[in-house]
C-alpha cells in the first residue's frame, strides 16, 4: 500500500502538477517522506537498480550528408544553422548565431512581438574560420537584450528574398517560485538515433523550455582531417530546435579539436567560432565555464577540459561565485558538466575524479541540487552522496550517503556515432541508483522552490517511453531525501 502511494506520486501527468503545487502544504508528503527515506535507506545499503532493457544494435554510422534532415534551406545565401542561447545573466537577452555560406550578407536581427507589427534590429558582426583544408561560411553573432519577460518573438535573418523567420518565448522574471522546464541532451552526433533523441525530445508532452545540452556536439573530429563539413551538417539538423528556443552550451572533449599533426593546435576553434555564449555577464574570464540565472534556476556551467586546479581561472572563479548565489531568489542550484564525477560504468569510470576533488566539498557546502553531465553514452542516476571525507591517506575512499549532497545524473545518451558504453562495473555500487544503456533525453521540470520532477525518456519502439523518474526536493528548502518513483 505504502510503496504503490509512492509510485503513483511519481506518476506522469496532472499528479506532477499537483504535487508541484502541494508543495509543503499538502500532509501527504509528509507520508510520502518518510516512506522515501526508509526505501532511500535501504536502496543504498544494497546498491541500486540496473535496467534489464538491451538496446538493439544498428549500425553506428553518421546520416549521409545528402539526407533531409541536413537540407541546405532554399535560396542564394539563405541563413542556415540558426540557433540561440540565452544573451545575458538573467534571461533578458538572446544571441542569435547562423551562417551565410556564399557571402556575408547581413548581421541585422528583425524582431517584433506577437501581434505587434512594429519592428526593432539589433546588428552583430560575422567571422570566419579555416581549419586544415577547410574554410567556414560567415559566421554572424548578434545579441538582442531589453526583452521583456514572458513574450513570445519573432524574429527575422537574411536579406531581399532569402529571409528566414522564427520565434522563441523569452522566460519569466527570475523568482523563486518560478514554474519552468528545460530539457536534457548529450552526446548528441548526427545518426539515425540522433534523428531519433531530437524528435523525441520535441515530442515529448513535458515541452522543455530551454535545453541545458551537457557537450560533445557534432562529432566532426571522428573524421579524417576532423572533417568540419560535419559541424555544418550538425547546425541544420538541430536547427528544427535551436532557432525557437535556447540551448545552454557546455564544451566536451569532442570540441577541443587539437590536430598538431595537420598543423591545428589552436584548441575549440571550431566550437567558439560558432557557438556563443554569455561568458562576460558572469565574470568569467573565458567562454567555457559561466553561469546564468534563468526562472528559479541558478545554472553553472563548467568545463572538464580546461584547467581546473587550484589557483587556476575556472577554479578561483567558482570560488567566487558559488557564494554570489541567492537561495531566495533562484533556489534551485544547477550545475552542468561534461565528464562526470560519479559513473560506474567500464568506460570512463573515475575519469572524472580529478575534478570531484577539486569541486565536490563546494557542491557539498552550497547544497548543489543537482549536477548533469555526459561523456559516459548511458544513462545514469545517483542517490546523494558525496566522498569529500577521504584524504588519500584515511582509506576513506568509499562514497556515504549526504543529504546536502547533490544527485548526479549521466545522460551522454543522445545517439553519436560512438554508440553506447555498455559494459559496467559489478556489483553495481550502492551509489549507483538506476542505470541503463539505452539513447534518450532528460526533462527537468521545476514546479516551485521546493519539488522539480526530473524524468528520463529513452527512445524505444518509435516513441519515448518514461523509464526513470523522481521527485528532486531543493536542498536549501526542502532538504529530505527522495525515492524513485520507478
Amino acid at each position: 500500500m505504502v510503496l504503490a502511494l509512492v509510485l503513483q506520486v511519481g506518476t506522469v501527468g496532472s499528479k506532477i502538477d499537483k504535487m508541484g503545487q502541494w508543495g509543503l502544504s499538502f500532509s501527504a508528503t509528509s507520508a510520502v517522506v518518510l516512506v522515501g527515506l526508509m526505501l532511500n535507506s535501504a536502496l543504498l545499503c544494497k546498491g541500486g537498480f540496473t535496467s534489464s532493457y538491451v538496446r538493439e544494435p544498428y549500425p553506428l554510422v553518421d546520416i549521409p550528408v545528402d539526407s533531409d534532415v541536413f537540407q541546405v534551406p532554399p535560396g542564394y545565401n539563405a541563413p542556415q544553422q540558426v540557433h540561440l542561447t540565452q544573451g545575458d545573466y538573467v534571461g533578458q537577452a538572446v544571441i542569435v548565431s547562423w551562417v551565410t555560406q556564399d557571402e556575408p550578407g547581413s548581421s541585422i536581427v528583425f524582431y517584433w512581438t506577437d501581434n505587434s507589427t512594429e519592428k526593432y534590429s539589433a546588428e552583430g558582426n560575422y567571422l570566419t574560420y579555416s581549419y586544415y583544408n577547410y574554410s567556414s561560411g560567415f559566421i554572424h553573432h548578434c545579441t538582442i537584450d531589453n526583452l521583456e519577460y514572458n513574450t513570445k518573438y519573432y524574429y527575422e535573418v537574411g536579406v531581399g528574398n532569402t529571409t528566414r523567420q522564427f520565434w522563441f518565448v523569452t522566460p519569466p522574471p527570475v523568482g523563486p517560485d518560478v514554474p519552468y522546464t528545460f530539457g536534457l541532451i548529450g552526446d548528441l552526433g548526427q545518426t539515425s538515433h540522433s534523428n531519433s533523441t531530437l524528435t523525441h525530445y520535441q515530442m515529448n508532452p513535458l515541452n522543455g523550455q530551454t535545453m541545458l545540452y551537457v557537450g560533445d556536439l557534432s562529432y566532426a573530429d571522428n573524421y579524417p582531417f576532423h572533417d568540419n563539413v560535419r559541424w555544418d551538417t550538425w547546425g541544420r539538423f538541430i536547427e528544427r530546435s535551436t532557432a525557437y528556443q535556447p540551448w545552454i552550451w557546455t564544451a566536451g572533449n569532442h570540441e577541443i579539436d587539437v590536430a598538431p599533426e595537420i598543423g591545428e593546435d589552436e584548441p575549440f576553434k571550431p566550437y567558439t567560432s560558432r557557438y556563443y555564449v554569455p561568458y562576460k555577464s558572469s565574470n568569467s574570464y573565458k567562454p567555457f565555464w559561466f553561469s546564468i540565472k534563468r526562472a528559479s534556476a541558478y545554472i553553472i556551467v563548467l568545463s572538464s577540459y580546461s584547467a581546473f586546479g587550484k589557483y587556476s581561472s575556472q577554479y578561483t572563479w567558482l570560488q567566487q561565485e558559488l557564494p554570489k548565489v541567492n537561495r531566495s531568489e533562484t533556489p534551485w542550484l544547477v550545475v552542468l558538466m561534461h565528464c562526470p564525477l560519479y559513473n560506474s560504468y567500464s568506460g570512463g569510470y573515475m575519469e572524472g575524479e580529478p575534478m570531484r576533488v577539486a569541486f565536490e566539498a563546494w557542491f557539498v557546502q552550497y547544497k548543489v541540487d543537482v549536477v548533469f553531465a555526459g561523456h559516459i553514452h548511458s544513462y545514469e542516476r545517483s542517490e546523494r552522496i558525496s566522498n569529500i571525507a577521504y584524504d588519500i591517506t584515511n582509506g576513506l575512499c568509499t562514497p556515504v550517503s549526504n543529504p546536502n549532497a547533490p544527485v548526479y545524473i549521466t545522460i551522454g545518451d543522445g545517439g553519436n556515432i560512438e554508440g553506447l558504453t555498455t559494459e559496467m562495473k559489478e556489483p553495481q555500487p550502492h551509489y549507483s541508483a538506476f542505470r541503463e544503456a539505452s539513447y534518450g533525453h532528460g526533462i527537468f521540470a521545476i514546479k516551485n522552490r521546493t519539488n522539480a520532477y526530473f524524468s528520463w525518456h529513452r527512445n524505444h519502439d518509435g516513441y519515448a517511453v518514461e523509464a526513470d523518474s523522481l521527485w528532486l526536493h531543493n536542498r536549501y528548502w526542502y532538504p529530505v531525501n527522495e525515492v524513485s518513483s520507478m
